[in-house]
């Protein structure tokens, strides 16, 4: 796998929602060719299927054609949004271990980061997609880090939310060791598939938005039952976005009485025995530092840290 390099392209395709207005997909190919860049769109960018953009097998079809395409040099997810698990059974792993390369989406596409990391052995990139990029309200720091890390520039601290640089320790210690996970509810899918998460020995990422404390309690609970908070080097938890009980209508909870986001993580996660880091700008929130996925990190929670120590390209 190598680094996107100047002037490269940029191969998009439609794996889980489809858009909305067709502004959302121009002014995501007008940021990337403003940096530079080429964009190829797949055939199935523009399909819509309900909620989903086309039909799994034809979003298949258009993820093997990138990943085959040697003009394409890192795949990027249009959105995410519902529908990417649909896609899994339709996948050639064989096709696109032979073609490594960059592959970068968030939120409903953990549902493919996690069968690729583990079918194809090479590390997967979460962040932002095509809409996202060309959102008005994306920010610089979003884009800037981007940009860094699918060029290369992935080794070293991850940066903190340069709004709240505030990073909470939930339990003390220093792990090493391989960074897999995504968006919790999307990880719980796995659980009980031929591709189910494999989480020994590494240290757990996720994030999750608009679910509030008791959808945490029983997601944790469910990871808890199945065994995958068993072995774990660390945990990472990024933005939990509009998670908390002040995030819920009084009309429809009553909110005073509930657990706080933080006392279902501190619940779950300080009895693990391993060191645990809450709210770098890892997920929804306003900002968000692309990480790359399957690749040798530190975790220091007494310095409260998370550290990238190999670059996940070679060559």
């Amino acid at each position: 796998m190598r680094p996107l390099p100047d002037g490269g392209t940029i191969g998009v395709a439609a794996l889980a929602s489809s858009y909305d207005m067709r502004s959302e997909v121009e002014r995501g190919v007008e940021w990337w060719e403003s940096h530079g860049y080429r964009v190829k769109l797949a055939p199935g960018v523009y399909a819509r299927d309900d909620y989903v953009a086309g039909d799994a097998r034809s979003r298949a079809d258009d993820l093997h054609a990138l990943f085959a395409d040697p003009e394409v040099d890192v795949v990027q997810t249009l959105q995410g949004g519902f529908g990417s698990s649909e896609m899994i059974p339709q996948l050639d792993f064989e096709l696109i271990a032979a073609n490594p390369k960059p592959f970068v989406g968030y939120s409903d596409i953990t549902s493919l980061h996690v069968p690729i990391r583990q079918r194809t052995g090479f590390p997967t990139f979460y962040g932002y997609g095509l809409m996202g990029v060309g959102d008005k309200d994306t920010s610089d720091f979003t884009h800037e880090r981007l940009l860094a890390v699918l060029r290369g520039d992935v080794a070293g601290e991850v940066p903190r939310d340069p709004d709240d640089p505030y990073v909470r320790a939930i339990a003390p210690g220093r792990a090493t060791a391989p960074l897999v996970g995504g968006c919790l509810w999307l990880l719980l899918q796995t659980l009980g598939t031929p591709w189910e998460l494999e989480t020994d020995g590494a240290i757990l990422f996720f994030e999750d938005t608009h679910a509030p404390p008791y959808y945490i309690d029983g997601q944790l609970t469910q990871l808890r039952h199945a065994g995958k908070l068993d072995g774990l080097a660390g945990v990472v938890v990024g933005e939990m976005n509009k998670c908390d009980y002040g995030d819920l209508s009084r009309d429809v909870s009553d909110w005073r009485a509930t657990k706080s986001i933080e006392d279902v993580l501190d619940k779950h996660l300080q009895p693990l025995g391993v060191p645990v880091l809450y709210k770098l700008p890892l997920g929804h929130g306003k900002h968000q530092a692309s990480i790359p996925l399957g690749v040798r990190c530190t975790l220091d929670a007494d310095a409260r840290t998370l550290t990238v120590d190999e670059s996940p390209f070679k060559g």
